[in-house]
This record gives structure tokens, C-alpha cells and sequence, in this order.
């Protein structure tokens, strides 16, 4: 059983879990903006005065997965739901591609951030923020890219397919909690729990379900769980004009290979590689504070 869930309420848990001081409640609020038709983008907008990072979560995650970051970086922010996650509406045509999602953020930071310092994306935000730089890079001033490249694959990324791939329902919060710790062991059964509570819903019935759209339009492949081939983006790598930092985990449950380093590196020759120990692909659950520490020197840079 949980008490009643306001997504606003849990910020003092982030904070004492890291050790950062408790000055109150931060300044967060809701917005929405359309991009196609009815269809409306989520975020979250952090801090007062207009915002200096936009972030952009991974699959099956929402806005929620970089409060800890936000409230150790202190600066006014925006933190999206890619479509189809977290609050944002779900597409007909099941198509979260990165250059599908990149279409609809262009349009939410067009009218939430415009004149922001740098856009952050982890994961498949991350594949979306190259899309957004190449094809928007009036919008794109910095970019930082959180354990992911264009070279990560289903090879790669099995547990994470693996996990994502899972139940669609379940029969009580327990059920869920216990699945999520099963596949994140390094995690505190804390932050997983407030993880859930962002990123599920109950149901009438008592089960509960994720928020995210389960069907993906590259979901089988000969009736298996399928990644698409990410390969042509390195394009899109190759068209990023703003200064490039990419951030890997350090642990074996990062995606990037050091062959993909290589590439990124070949391709943006001045890109900043930046190892973060004790990290797995989610830095940003991992080690929020070093992760807030790199992004606030690279908006000083």
C-alpha cells in the first residue's frame, strides 16, 4: 500500500538521501505545451527567471528521474516527458523514434526554454538531443549526453530491453517494487520506491501499471523484444555544431563501449569524455551529485 502520491512531495527524500541541505520545498510546476494537435508534451519547470538547461530523460523513465540533479544544480530548468512517458500524451502511431520525439521537444523548447545554456539527454533522450542539435541547433547552445551514442545496441543494452520488456501489469505496488529492485540491485529500495510512485499508476482494481506507452513501433522482431539499428544517427553526431560532453558509466552497466568512444570522438574531435566511477547507464540515479557537478562546470565553461 502507498499513501496518497503528490509528485511534488517527495523532494526532502532526494535531498537526505544524498546529504544535500534541506532549505524547503523548491519552486517546481506542471506545464504542458501542444505539438500536434491534441496531443500535449509534459515538463516540469524548476527554479523562477528563464531556464537555463533542458533535460531529456531516458526510455521508460520521465521528468522525475533528474529531480536529485536539479536540486544539487540549483538553476532554473526545464525537465520534459518525452512522448508517450511520464505525463506527456501518448502518439496513435506508437513512433518514439529520436527524430519523432525531436520534432515534438523543438516545439515544447521553442516555447518553455528558447535561450537556454545547454540541453542534457540520457539514453534515448540522449539519441533525441543529437536529433534535436543537428536539427535545431539554434536550440542547442551545449550539449550533454548521459551514457548513450548512436553504437548502443540490444547487445549492449540486454538488461535494460530485458527489463522494459517485462509485465505490462501488476498485481499490487509490491509486485512492482519487487521487480524493480530485482533488476537494480546497486539502488536504494527508497529511490526505486519513489521512482515507482513517479512512474506508475494505480489502477481502480488495485494493480498497478507503468505511465509509459508499452508498445513501441520497433517493438518485435520475429515475435521477439527488438532494439532498432541507432547506426545512421552518427549523421546526426557528425552535424552537432555546439561543444559536445559525453558522460559514461564506469560500472558494467553502462552502453557505451569504448569503441563507441572512438567514434564519437573521430566524429566531434573536441567532444569531452567523462568517465563517472561507480556509475552504471543511469548516472544521473547513480551519482546525481557528480553528475550535477559536471553539468554546472560545463554551463561555466
Amino acid at each position: 500500500m502507498t499513501d496518497a502520491y503528490d509528485e511534488f512531495g517527495l523532494f526532502a527524500e532526494n535531498a537526505a538521501e544524498v546529504g544535500l541541505e534541506w532549505g524547503g520545498p523548491p519552486t517546481v510546476e506542471r506545464v504542458s505545451v501542444p505539438v500536434d494537435g491534441d496531443r500535449r508534451l509534459s515538463a516540469m519547470r524548476w527554479g523562477v527567471g528563464d531556464p537555463e538547461v533542458v533535460l531529456l530523460h531516458g526510455g521508460a523513465q520521465n521528468a522525475h528521474t533528474w529531480d536529485t540533479v536539479l536540486l544539487a544544480l540549483d538553476r532554473p530548468a526545464v525537465a520534459l516527458d518525452l512522448p508517450g512517458h511520464g505525463h506527456s500524451d501518448w502518439r496513435d502511431d506508437h513512433a518514439y523514434s529520436p527524430s519523432n520525439n525531436a520534432a515534438d521537444i523543438a516545439v515544447a523548447v521553442d516555447a518553455l526554454a528558447p535561450g537556454a545554456a545547454m540541453v542534457v539527454g540520457m539514453s534515448l533522450g540522449g539519441l533525441t538531443s543529437f536529433c534535436l542539435a543537428a536539427s535545431r541547433p539554434d536550440l542547442v547552445a551545449r550539449l550533454a549526453v548521459v551514457d548513450v551514442t548512436p553504437g548502443t545496441d540490444h547487445a549492449k543494452a540486454e538488461p535494460i530491453v530485458t527489463f522494459i520488456s517485462g509485465p505490462e501489469l501488476f498485481a499490487s505496488f509490491d509486485e512492482i517494487l519487487e521487480r524493480t529492485v530485482e533488476f537494480n540491485p546497486t539502488r536504494s529500495v527508497s529511490s526505486l520506491r519513489r521512482g515507482i510512485l513517479h512512474n506508475a499508476r494505480p489502477n481502480p482494481d488495485g494493480t498497478w501499471t507503468w505511465r509509459w506507452d508499452p508498445v513501441k513501433d520497433w517493438d518485435l522482431a520475429d515475435g521477439e523484444q527488438a532494439m532498432p539499428d541507432f547506426g545512421p544517427l552518427w549523421d546526426h553526431v557528425d552535424a552537432v555544431e555546439a561543444p559536445l560532453h559525453l558522460l559514461r558509466g564506469g560500472t558494467a552497466g553502462s552502453v557505451v563501449a569504448d569503441e563507441d568512444v572512438e567514434q564519437v570522438l573521430r566524429r566531434q574531435p573536441d567532444a569531452e569524455v567523462i568517465t563517472v566511477d561507480g556509475a552504471g547507464h543511469s548516472i544521473q540515479g547513480d551519482r546525481p551529485l557528480e553528475l550535477a557537478a559536471h553539468l554546472d562546470r560545463f554551463l561555466r565553461s
